[in-house]
């Protein structure tokens, strides 16, 4: 976009276009500052202010709120200082903020707890970086484990910056644990999940996708292999496409997640060509009660889905066993598309995948939109998908809650945000508004954070901030300078708040412990520290 004279109002997001010039790109921008004629930082964080954090989901905002709020904090030097903070959601329970929209309490009757109560032993294997995915959007929303289910997280690798530089991740671990547990008859159901396709599919770099799709692939096989070898039954499935739509329209790179339906195959010793067929057009919330069949349990009250399998072909997949073991892989990320064209999981080398659609009775099962509780037309995510696959039901999104209070209007009268509003006004003090700046993205929306600017006109607030953190999943090459543009074209519109720090999420949304990506993000809205943007 040209330097017009009207882009000279928005000098922030003239400095992400400047950016990109200089090689960065949204996900890992450096913290951009804006300042004074003197050089001063503009709008910082100070004691005593209030900050409305609009993120949702929640796991990988959890870091960067424990450094302003974690009394006592020493993991990096803070200063002392009170900072009243306000969460869109609930992102720990552990953590001092108050909450615009609470928790509306964990999912009921889940596989994992049916499977519990049943007394039978169950075990979840992954990555550190599928972690909550697996451990806890997977068991409807609990921490804690249930009786009978153990957890194995394996750390993701720590040694490269971004994983398309380590593209096998921690599969090899991730398959001999799980080797290990076939083997222990005692475990009624594992469940793993391979990480990488969906990892390294956030990256631009066609290799080291393809690499990654081909080590899930072996992945599986292995897996697979010798689950049948201990005659359990095996179910291949993923949470939400990603790289098999690689390629927007126009031929630039797509990094996000997609709205392709993923695999769904079913696997066993007992099985020779297809020996059933799985109806077409099912969803994420039918793995549940699929697994659930096969273990002879029946599905709680709550579980509206049915199971894929019906009982002649659950006959035939279990050869007339009464007890079964039953193996579920998530390949997370794999999505399927018919068209080969910008399809990378059609291009990577995948034998074992091929192999098995080809054996063994599969079908697709929707995973993106309102099958897993998400608005019309949305891709899928690693939440909903896991959350729906234990759920066996439509559990509706934190989005979807907070886009129909839009809707009616209780969005502007929501509590925590007006106590944030006038606390700043009977203070004094400031309110920072702090988010990612995406209509895509899984993590928050650029709507929510112009309808706050909208609540925070109508009120007297002394002075209003405004922290933008860029991502480029699902979203189109450089297409942050423009969501900035939008956001300063919104604060000119009301004639109210500046948009004075601007940082690429790898930096703020970190789940990895990574404390010193957190410390950037922290330093640029408290210290200023980061590239200087002149105010004009």
């Amino acid at each position: 976009m040209p330097h017009t004279e009207k882009n000279k109002l928005n000098p922030m997001a003239e400095a992400v276009r400047k950016a990109y010039r200089a090689g960065q790109e949204d996900e890992q921008l450096e913290p951009h500052v804006r300042v004074d004629s003197s050089g001063k930082p503009i709008g910082m964080v100070k004691d005593g202010d209030y900050v409305i954090f609009y993120d949702i989901r929640g796991e990988r905002e959890v870091q960067i709120t424990r450094s302003f709020t974690e009394t006592g904090f020493d993991i990096f030097p803070v200063p002392e200082m009170n900072v009243h903070f306000v969460t869109m959601i609930e992102y720990d329970p552990s953590l001092d903020t108050r909450v615009a929209f609470p928790p509306q309490g964990a999912v009921e009757g889940t596989l994992s707890e049916v499977v519990s109560k049943a007394g039978m032993k169950q075990v979840k294997i992954c990555e550190s970086e599928k972690a909550v995915h697996v451990c806890f959007f997977l068991n409807g929303k609990r921490h804690d484990t249930f009786k009978n289910e153990k957890r194995v997280v394996i750390e993701s690798p720590r040694d490269v910056p971004t994983f398309d530089l380590k593209p096998e991740m921690s599969a090899d671990q991730v398959v001999e644990v799980t080797l290990s547990e076939i083997r222990d008859k005692n475990n009624d159901l594992i469940i793993v999940n391979f990480a990488n396709v969906d990892v390294v599919g956030h990256t631009e770099d066609r290799e080291p996708i393809l690499k990654a799709v081909s080590v899930v692939d072996n992945s599986i096989g292995r897996t697979v292999e010798e689950a049948l070898k201990e005659e359990m039954i095996v179910l291949v499935t993923a949470d939400h496409g990603t790289v098999e739509k690689w390629y927007y329209p126009d031929g630039t790179i797509d990094t996000g997640h997609t709205d392709s339906p993923v695999p769904f195959i079913v696997i066993s010793n007992y099985l020779e060509d297809k020996d059933f067929t799985i109806p077409q057009g099912k969803g994420l919330i039918d793995v549940a009660p699929t697994v659930l069949e096969i273990l002879g349990l029946e599905y709680p009250a709550g579980m509206v889905s049915k199971s894929l399998i019906n009982k002649e072909a659950l006959y035939k997949l279990t050869g007339g066993r009464k007890r079964n073991r039953v193996l579920l892989i998530i390949a997370d990320g794999w999505g399927y598309n018919k068209n080969s064209k910008g399809n990378l999981i059609a291009e990577a080398d995948t034998p074992v995948m091929d192999r098995l659609l080809g054996k063994y009775p599969s079908t697709t099962l929707i995973a993106a939109g309102e099958a897993v509780g998400l608005p019309v037309g949305t891709v899928g995510n690693s939440e909903a998908g896991h959350m729906h696959m234990g759920a066996g039901r439509v559990i509706y999104s934190d989005r979807m809650r907070i886009n129909r209070s839009l809707e009616d209007g209780t969005f502007y009268k929501n509590k925590a945000f007006l106590e944030a509003i006038h606390g700043a006004e009977r203070d004094g003090t400031r309110l920072h508004l702090y988010g990612i700046v995406s209509f895509y993205s899984s993590h928050g929306s650029v709507e929510h954070l112009e309808a706050l600017i909208d609540l925070v006109s109508q009120e007297n607030v002394p002075e209003l901030y405004i922290h933008s953190l860029l991502g480029r999943r699902g979203e189109r090459p450089e297409s942050g300078a423009l969501y900035i543009d939008r956001v300063e074209r919104k604060c000119n519109e009301v004639g109210l708040g500046k948009l004075v720090t601007v940082t690429g999420r790898y930096w703020a949304l970190d789940r990895e412990q990574n404390w010193d990506r957190v410390e950037k993000a922290y330093r640029a809205m408290v210290y200023g520290d980061g590239t200087p943007v002149l105010d004009e």
